[in-house]
């Protein structure tokens, strides 16, 4: 965030994220300091998976869809390690960094050369970060962000940038719509590794952030259902609108953050909850059809998971209930690059969002204001689009049958009827869609809920010595923002919003709290 820090990132080969007296000071009419927009959108669209992915180690924890290992992890604790460097700062250095003024480029360029279109997705994905960054921390740097002549930043409450979101989306659809540019939308394909320069597919990703920005809002008097089913009816419409982020995984540099090549994840195991909405555990007995798709078993044939807190009791080599990695492999064995399953493949894709999280919202959101035959159809039509995307993750398992699928969508697991629908019946179902691309998402949603076990039947909430001793007997409610340019740089700022407090990750946001 401050002025010299800025100069040492581009330094060290970020420039485009640099500030302008740098690059005044160091022009060179042969070496263009400016890159056209389209060059700007792959790194972007690469570091919106990447932030997500790196702070979902921790935020999957809280999410409880895998945990640690061994006994006593802070994360597990619905703890925070203070200090700690980038540990679940990431998304702060994504917002403010990696995507950055590289946005602010992407904006000029496009507003320069009349290609309208590239204006829209600058800011398209701006309103993305605020929402999905926010939502992580609470309160942000708004008002002065990216002002290279400060060297402390102010914080802004968070109702302030869920209004900022909403502002950006409108303008980016304005943009989006514009029909008087000089340039054909075809001109972003090059750059566009999401949508391959298809305006209405971006149009419809801006309705997914709006959707999000109003159902977060359902403790608030802002709420407003009807805008939620609105958005969720102008966003994506089928699986092939999927906001997918892909890998090329030719080296651990542009593999997939969860596969083995890069190994971030071989400490976690998933937990009894997600495998007990699978195993029919908690879910009236019935066997979710997707289980052996996202998940091995134990080498004695049994899905098992672990119980956060506590770690995996069977962990000794040569037994036979020992928990394998989230990539299926057994802890005895070393996962090599090439290997894995489902989202933890190497090139394994990360979606942004899904068409699936859309029919959830719609269902909640039509679910609250009382319309039981819209949630019920919206809530299984969710169901069906996770299966079916389940189906396509990774080619090389066999697809579940589509005898299944209709067993399955015919079952006791699955609500047959609107006055059967509970509030209760959406939320899980939309757990078990996100799991682990959607982990910042479901923290939001148990946030919203706070952790309610009525709905969250199942979800292991540690209480005495489990739960982490700062917390003052509280569940976790928030990161806190990047240790390495807030705390060291931007330390009273911090103190005046209450960061610098042990407890501070106990603080409620704005938008759970009723």
């Amino acid at each position: 965030m401050k002025k010299h820090l800025f100069l040492l990132l581009t330094a060290l080969g970020f420039g485009l994220s640099s500030c302008n007296e740098y690059l005044d000071i160091n022009a060179d009419p042969s070496f263009p300091q400016v890159s056209d927009g389209n060059a700007l959108l792959p790194p972007i669209i690469a570091n919106m998976a990447r932030g997500e992915a790196w702070d979902t180690r921790y935020v999957g924890k809280y999410a409880q869809y895998f945990a640690s290992s061994a006994s006593g992890d802070t994360w597990d604790r619905h703890g925070y390690i203070f200090g700690s460097g980038d540990l679940g700062g990431e998304k702060w250095s994504t917002h403010y960094w990696r995507i950055g003024r590289n946005i602010d480029l992407m904006i000029e360029d496009g507003e320069k050369t009349q290609r309208y279109d590239l204006v829209g997705i600058a800011k398209a994905i701006r309103a993305w970060s605020w929402q999905s960054s926010t939502d992580l921390y609470g309160e942000m740097i708004l008002k002065q962000a990216w002002d290279s002549e400060r060297y402390q930043f102010d914080f802004d409450p968070q109702e302030d940038v869920y209004k900022e979101v909403v502002r950006l989306s409108e303008e980016a659809l304005a943009d989006l719509a514009r029909t008087d540019g000089k340039e054909p939308s075809a001109a972003t394909r090059p750059g566009d590794l999401a949508y391959k320069g298809d305006k209405t597919k971006w149009v419809k990703f801006i309705y997914s952030v709006l959707a999000r920005n109003m159902l977060h809002q359902s403790n608030k008097a802002t709420f407003n259902a009807d805008k939620v089913i609105e958005y969720c009816d102008k966003s994506l419409a089928s699986n092939a609108d999927n906001f997918n982020v892909t890998h090329r995984a030719s080296s651990s540099n542009d593999a997939n953050f969860f596969g083995p090549r890069r190994g971030n994840v071989n400490t976690f195991r998933p937990t009894t909850f997600i495998i007990g909405l699978l195993d029919g555990t908690l879910s009236n007995g019935v066997l979710d059809p997707r289980l052996p798709l996202m998940f091995s078993p134990s080498p004695d044939g049994v899905y098992r998971g672990v119980t956060p807190t506590l770690g995996d009791p069977n962990n000794v080599t040569g037994n036979t209930k020992r928990i394998p990695f989230l990539f299926g492999y057994s802890p005895a064995t070393t996962p090599t690059a090439g290997t894995g399953k489902f989202l933890f493949k190497d090139d394994a894709i990360h979606p942004i969002v899904t068409y699936a999280e859309i029919q959830f919202m719609k269902a909640e959101a039509a679910f609250r204001k009382g319309d039981r035959a819209t949630a019920l159809d919206a809530y299984r039509k969710g169901i069906q689009a996770n299966i079916e995307w389940t189906n396509s993750v990774d080619v090389t398992v066999a697809p579940i049958p589509a005898a299944e699928i209709t067993k399955y969508m015919s079952s006791k697991a699955v609500i047959q009827t609107p006055d059967a629908l509970t509030i209760r019946d959406i939320m899980l179902q939309k757990y078990i869609a996100l799991f682990m691309h959607g982990s910042l998402e479901t923290w939001v949603d148990l946030r919203r809920f706070q952790y309610d076990p009525a709905i969250y039947t199942g979800y292991f909430i540690p209480t005495g010595t489990g739960l982490f001793p700062d917390n003052q007997g509280k569940l976790v409610q928030r990161m806190r923002p990047r240790y390495n340019s807030e705390f060291i740089w931007n330390r009273v700022p911090l103190a005046n919003i209450g960061a610098t407090l042990p407890e501070y990750h106990t603080k409620e946001l704005w938008f759970s709290t009723k």
